[in-house]
């Protein structure tokens, strides 16, 4: 059976883009990334959120960041109706009109320290529904400056969850499950890519038998060892050209010695070519 592959999902057209669903079946992905910021809201409902190496149970107003580029899949109860908000974030777009507001530290943070789950305390999560009103009333409202105003919304949300981000209680009170082996080695991963990385040596780190490794592995990330990496090193390798490094130089960098294989998988992966991507 070939290797599965997480595919990129959804695609920002606008500067953000805004969710408020309900539904009883649920809509369940598998595992995939975004381009763009993204964070999911639970206002009702059952869910795990498995990120990266971490499956987090969410409860209703906990807050969930994933980074772009971060793998992610919900895990849905469908026996019990579920209501979420979603944001779509363009975070080029707030860095250009406030450039010194930060407001996407929230999701630098989360990623840096490995905690994507925000849980907020009885008035925060006042402050958090008052602001999604006034989003929810701005969306749907005709008159004058009615974007704008939703625009303020978004803004001030945004420096909500960057409170939340800096408020130790809020980051901690979510509970993740995860396995310190797979935990240890995607970290290794992600900061090796350019070197060697096959099943045998990164069973060999953890100190496990690869038959057992590559179980949890696959348990945990709902892939194979091998397509992780290989979409990891695409991943990077995007990254690497969209800062101005060419297409050759960015598949050494990110472990790919055949460049004619690294093209196909990388047209495969994001639907252009390496060259498109940096024009």
């Amino acid at each position: 059976m070939a290797d599965k592959k997480y595919s990129r999902a959804g695609y920002l057209k606008e500067n953000y883009h805004y969710f408020h669903l309900r539904d009883t079946a649920g809509q369940e992905r598998d595992f995939h990334f975004h381009d763009f910021d993204k964070l999911v809201l639970l206002l009702d409902g059952r869910v795990d959120y498995a990120l990266e190496n971490a499956v987090y149970p969410l409860r209703p107003w906990d807050v969930l960041l994933v980074r772009h580029h971060t793998i992610h899949k919900a895990l849905i109860d469908k026996s019990a109706p579920y209501e979420r908000v979603i944001l779509y974030l363009d975070r080029r777009y707030f860095d250009r009109i406030m450039p010194e507001a930060r407001l996407f530290d929230c999701f630098d943070r989360a990623d840096e320290q490995g905690q994507y789950l925000l849980t907020p305390d009885e008035a925060q999560r006042a402050q958090l529904h008052e602001v999604l009103a006034g989003v929810e009333k701005s969306l749907h409202a005709s008159e004058f400056g009615a974007q704008a105003m939703c625009d303020t919304y978004i803004v001030q949300f945004l420096i909500l969850l960057g409170r939340l981000s800096f408020d130790a209680e809020a980051a901690q009170r979510g509970e993740a499950r995860y396995d310190e082996k797979i935990s240890a080695t995607l970290s290794y991963i992600n900061e090796n890519l350019s070197g060697e990385l096959s099943v045998d040596e990164l069973a060999d780190r953890v100190h496990v038998s690869r038959y057992h490794f590559m179980r949890l592995f696959k348990a945990q990330t709902g892939s194979s060892v091998h397509a992780y990496v290989r979409q990891r090193r695409l991943m990077h390798a995007a990254h690497l050209i969209r800062e101005g490094m060419s297409a050759a130089r960015a598949a050494e960098e990110s472990g790919f010695s055949d460049y004619s294989a690294f093209h196909r998988a990388f047209v495969a992966l994001f639907g252009v070519s390496p060259g498109r991507l940096k024009k």
